[in-house]
């Protein structure tokens, strides 16, 4: 697909180019060479055809506008408390001052513990709530299984399950977060504001992010000569990227993307679903052997998703965090 070059979030730094697409509709060997390109290249691509169902996608919409749409004194009962990241919160994103504009929604992932006494907070009917979000994460979950087994058999590695094993573990620490970004709101003879960031550059700390979000412009993604490329979707879509998990595990192979969201200069808002794919606490992670060719160096350390993920949210959000697992030299 290429970009209108009358986007409004085009900068003296953003180019339009292609981005990569993924019809999951075509045979395997055309999908597998094509997933594998766009992490090559991109650590990005967007999917279609994907078989997540509509019905899936539009109810977990449907509970989560009505949990924004409620007043803040309801929504704040769900307030995060640190250490524990999850549940509601606005325009603060992380522990370390980074802000955007927004608000959110973080749940965990894992069925154990899925289900508390939190939907009696988010939602009026927190069965309802529960059963969306249920039922989205189990669709996600399955689809990012899929991309992974079909990432594993392309690269010829000796189990399919070489990635996707990290995500079907009893323990995985994956999560769910829902990003809503408020309307803009303008008088109508004012100018509306030209760079507001929602959610700031940052690479995803996971294996894999997939992210599902409305029609409303705002992500864009950087590439590897550090240009800022607008993504514009459908609401069918999905986006995919590579995680630092990800990079760690290919050798870096395949390329954790960096990216961000431009608050939108509209009056509608923006709303964004993403499953974080993420291993367990205790898993460890370091470069699969096959993917360390002969004469090719080791790029990364060995440590634990307990050890990374504590480095990582310790840091500011557009740090390059993966950099503190470098090996110097080849030599860990």
């Amino acid at each position: 697909m290429v970009l209108s070059s009358s986007s409004p979030l085009r900068t003296k730094k953003t180019q339009a180019i292609g981005i990569p697409v993924i019809d999951l509709s075509l045979d395997a060997a055309t999908v597998s060479h094509r997933i594998i390109t766009a992490c090559q290249d991109y650590g990005f691509f967007k999917l279609i055809n994907h078989g997540v169902p509509t019905e899936n996608v539009s109810k977990m919409e449907e509970v989560a506008h009505g949990f924004f749409s409620k007043p803040t004194s309801e929504k704040i009962k769900v307030k995060s408390n640190p250490p524990t990241p999850f549940g509601y919160g606005c325009r603060n994103i992380g522990f370390n001052g980074d802000v955007g504009e927004l608000e959110y929604l973080l749940l965990q992932a894992n069925p154990l513990v899925l289900h508390s006494d939190t939907f009696n907070v988010v939602s009026n009917h927190p069965t309802d709530f529960s059963c969306a979000v249920d039922d989205y994460i189990h669709a996600v979950k399955e689809l990012t299984c899929g991309l992974l087994e079909i990432l594993a058999l392309g690269l010829s590695l000796p189990e399919k399950n070489a990635f996707s094993r990290f995500i079907r573990d009893f323990d995985s620490d994956s999560c769910f977060r829902v990003n809503h970004y408020p309307g803009v709101k303008t008088e109508s003879n004012q100018l509306k504001p030209a760079h507001r960031i929602g959610f700031g550059e940052h690479s995803d700390p996971q294996i894999f992010t997939i992210l599902r979000s409305n029609d409303v412009p705002g992500l864009q993604i950087c590439t590897v000569d550090g240009l800022w490329i607008p993504v514009n979707t459908e609401p069918t879509d999905f986006c995919v990227f590579v995680g630092d998990a990800l990079e760690v595990l290919t050798n870096g192979r395949f390329k954790s993307v960096r990216h961000r969201v431009m608050a939108n200069m509209s009056t509608k808002s923006r709303m964004s679903m993403m499953y974080f794919a993420a291993p367990a606490m205790n898993e460890w992670i370091s470069p699969i052997p096959q993917m360390i060719s002969p004469g090719d160096l080791r790029l990364y350390k060995s440590f634990t998703w307990n050890e990374y993920k504590k480095a990582a949210y310790s840091m500011r959000l557009g740090d390059q965090r993966i950099d503190l697992f470098k090996c110097h030299s080849g030599l860990c």
